[in-house]
Formats: C-alpha cells, sequence, structure tokens
C-alpha cells in the first residue's frame, strides 16, 4: 500500500504549510500574550479570529467532512496530511481553518444525522466559525469508559425533553463562544442495551445548564477553551432537538467517534514532527564535555528511534484513513483503534525525548514541550482510554482467528 498524494492535495500542503509559517507560528507568542492581557484568560484572543477571516478568504476552511457538500471534497486520507500540518500548533492551528476539535466531530453528527432545521440553526454557523460547540459525554460519577454507565437521563414530556445529570471534561463548554452542546443520556433504560441511550440538542443558554467549573490538565487550564464539568439540572429542550430520534445514542457515537479519533492521531503526528524537530536543533546547537550533543551515542539513538516510530505512526494513520474512505467507519474500526493506541504514546515518547534533551528548558514555559506533552498524554484517555481500544483490537483478532479456524475445518 503506497500513499502517493494528488497534485490538489499537495498544492494545499503547500498552502496549508504556507500559512502556519506566515501566521500561525509567529502568532503563537501573541496569543498567549493576549491571553494573559485581557479582563480575564476567557476572553477570547483577538489573533485568532483574525486568523480565521485570513484562512478562510484564501479557501483554506474546513478542510475535513468528507462525502459532504459542505466541506472542501477532501476524503479522510486527503484531509490526513493537512491535518498534521495544523496540528504541529495544536491549541491555535486547527482552529485558524476551522477544523478543531470538538467542533469537527460535532459538525459531522450534524451533517451525518441533524434536521434541516437543525443543520440551519447550529450547523451553518459552526461551519462558519461564528459559534462554537461542545460534547458533553463523561460523567464524573461512573466510569465512562463504558459507554453503557451513563446514568445521566433524557426524558419525554409532551412536546419538550427533560435533561437532568451531571457531565465533566465537556471540552469547550467554558469558552464564550460556544453555544450548542450535544448531549448523551440515558432515554429508556429498558430498552436493549445499545437502544438505550439517545443524543440531544442543548442550547448552552437553556434555564438548567449550569457550568461548575473548568478542570485543569496537568496545571494547565486551557483557556479560552477549557474542560467544563457541567450541572443539567431539569433542563427542557423542544422534542425536535432530539439527533436522529430516540435510542440512537451509540449509534452516533460510533459515526461521531470514529473521524473524531483519527483526527487526534493526524495532529498528533504533526506534533511529535515538531518535537523531533526541535530535539535535532536543540542537540546540534548544545555542546556538553566537548562536543555538541548530537554526538552523543544515546541522543543518536533517540533521534532514530523517534523517526522509526513517527513514520510507523504516520503509515498506520494513512492505512485507517484509507480504510475509512474504501470501506466506512465501522469497518475501520479495528484500524481506528489501533492508530488511537499508537499515536498518543509515540507523540508522548518522542515529546519527552525532547524535553530531556532541552534539559531545565523543556519543563519549563520557554519552550511549548512541557504543554504539548500535557497534551498529548491526555488523548491516551480522550474518546477512550488506551486500554479499551487494546481489548477491542484483541476481541477482533481473536473473532478473526477463530473464523478462519471454523472455515479452515470445514474445508478439511
Amino acid at each position: 500500500m503506497y500513499f502517493e498524494f494528488s497534485d490538489k492535495v499537495k498544492e494545499l500542503q503547500y498552502q496549508v504549510t504556507k500559512f502556519m509559517e506566515q501566521y500561525v507560528y509567529p502568532n503563537e507568542k501573541v496569543y498567549e500574550q493576549q491571553l494573559n492581557e485581557g479582563t480575564s484568560r476567557w476572553e477570547v484572543p483577538p489573533i485568532i479570529e483574525e486568523m480565521k477571516i485570513k484562512a478562510k478568504e484564501k479557501g483554506l476552511w474546513n478542510l475535513f467532512l468528507p462525502e459532504s457538500e459542505y466541506g472542501a471534497g477532501l476524503t479522510n486520507l486527503e484531509f490526513a496530511p493537512l491535518c498534521e500540518i495544523m496540528g504541529r500548533s495544536p491549541f491555535i492551528g486547527p482552529e485558524a481553518f476551522n477544523c478543531s476539535a470538538p467542533d469537527t466531530g460535532n459538525m459531522e453528527v450534524l451533517v451525518r444525522y441533524g434536521t434541516e432545521q437543525q443543520k440551519k440553526e447550529w450547523l451553518i454557523p459552526l461551519l462558519e466559525g461564528k459559534i462554537r460547540s461542545a460534547f458533553a459525554m463523561t460523567e464524573p460519577l461512573v466510569a465512562s469508559s463504558d459507554a453503557r454507565n451513563i446514568q445521566s437521563s433524557i426524558k419525554r414530556d409532551g412536546d419538550h425533553y427533560v435533561i437532568n445529570g451531571r457531565k465533566w471534561w465537556t471540552s469547550g463548554a467554558p469558552d464564550p463562544r460556544c453555544k450548542i452542546l450535544i448531549f448523551m443520556g440515558k432515554s429508556n433504560p429498558d430498552a436493549p442495551t445499545y437502544e438505550q441511550q439517545s443524543m440531544i440538542l442543548v442550547p448552552i443558554d437553556t434555564p438548567g445548564v449550569k457550568v461548575l467549573r473548568n478542570l485543569n490538565v496537568y496545571g494547565y487550564d486551557d483557556a479560552p477553551h477549557g474542560h467544563g464539568e457541567v450541572l443539567f439540572e431539569n433542563v427542557r429542550v423542544p422534542a425536535s432537538n432530539m439527533i436522529l430520534g430516540e435510542g440512537k445514542g451509540f449509534a452516533i457515537a460510533q459515526g461521531r467517534l470514529g473521524p473524531g479519533r483519527i483526527h487526534h492521531c493526524m495532529r498528533l503526528i504533526g506534533l511529535a514532527e515538531r518535537a523531533l524537530e526541535s530535539m535535532i536543533e536543540r542537540a546540534q546547537n548544545r555542546v556538553t564535555f566537548g562536543s555538541a550533543i548530537s554526538d552523543k551515542g544515546v541522543i543518536r539513538q533517540w533521534i532514530a528511534d523517534s523517526r522509526i516510530e513517527l513514520d510507523q505512526a504516520r503509515l498506520l494513520t494513512l492505512k485507517a484513513a484509507y480504510m475509512m474512505d474504501k470501506f466506512g467507519n465501522k469497518e475501520a474500526k479495528k484500524e481506528i483503534a489501533m492508530i488511537k493506541i499508537v499515536a498518543p504514546e509515540v507523540a508522548t515518547k518522542i515529546i519527552d525525548r525532547a524535553i530531556q534533551v532541552h534539559g531545565g528548558g523543556g519543563v519549563s514555559q520557554d519552550f511549548p514541550l512541557a504543554r504539548h506533552w500535557a497534551y498529548a498524554r491526555i488523548v491516551r484517555l480522550a474518546d477512550g482510554p488506551n486500554e479499551v481500544h487494546r481489548e477491542a483490537v484483541a476481541k477482533q483478532e481473536l473473532k478473526q482467528f477463530n473464523q478462519k479456524e471454523t472455515k479452515y475445518t470445514l474445508n478439511h
């Protein structure tokens, strides 16, 4: 399997790279400075909106959304190298192109399963970058790695649904631009296991919705986006806000989390590539005990291992994207699970080596490595912990093996 990108994708790679070099990288420190100089860290730095306008003007906008009239007409495989470039600056790069989480996943949900009214009210403003969104699934009181445990309730009451529950790690909920939540809860506890849950649209300003606090990641508040703990107390929304229908929550989650997971992996490939570059540059420019750090055997081993691991992760990501395009997200679930394991583990390993090569500077605010490591580390939990994905891969391997054994026995 050889992944040769089309001329169209190569041109987009050039354009996205040029945009990153001209606008994103130089404004990383501007973004942080504006964030810290505002009256609150939860004010949106003006520079991000300026970059979004420039990206839209250049046609570098909504590059995701395969097989959709709303996107750029790119497949998952074609989007992969572009998402990788954006991921090199994970906190402002993807957003500048309107390709950041959780909005991309939420937009995919609305494109695939939303009604025309839902699309008009929420999808279009998201596509235009005028608002942001959040995905309320994980709960603090149950082990949400098993989504069957979710206890939040969605109960029909005439022309409305009444929602109760407590969610956390609702990324984007503290953002002042967040206007809509996709909420997952239990609508029928007596239904078959995978028909008990539903997803419903909840405007964040609905009475009864309260963002209780922001959760830090290794001490980082990730402002102005953040990760909210959100309380839902007798929240009433119109019945027309239900997505696809009652009992379809797991089906929607399967469609949403596949692209969401692989987008995380694409971004992490870019982040790890940038870390490797910084490791090499630092190693060549620092001298210890009479020679450059890059002359030390252990450093050369780290550089070699990082390149090997990174290219392996990239190829597996591209294979998963190819499988999604050719056979669909459901058929590609093993490849998606595999790359969801590999990419964050490889990224954290490479960033950790880069930190070590940078010495004390690597753990300081003078370099982005410490925060990048924290981001890569949390992806080992986001959209399902790696242990759950390993279990899924093992089950599929055992199933395929047993099917082969049965077929062999029948034929002999």
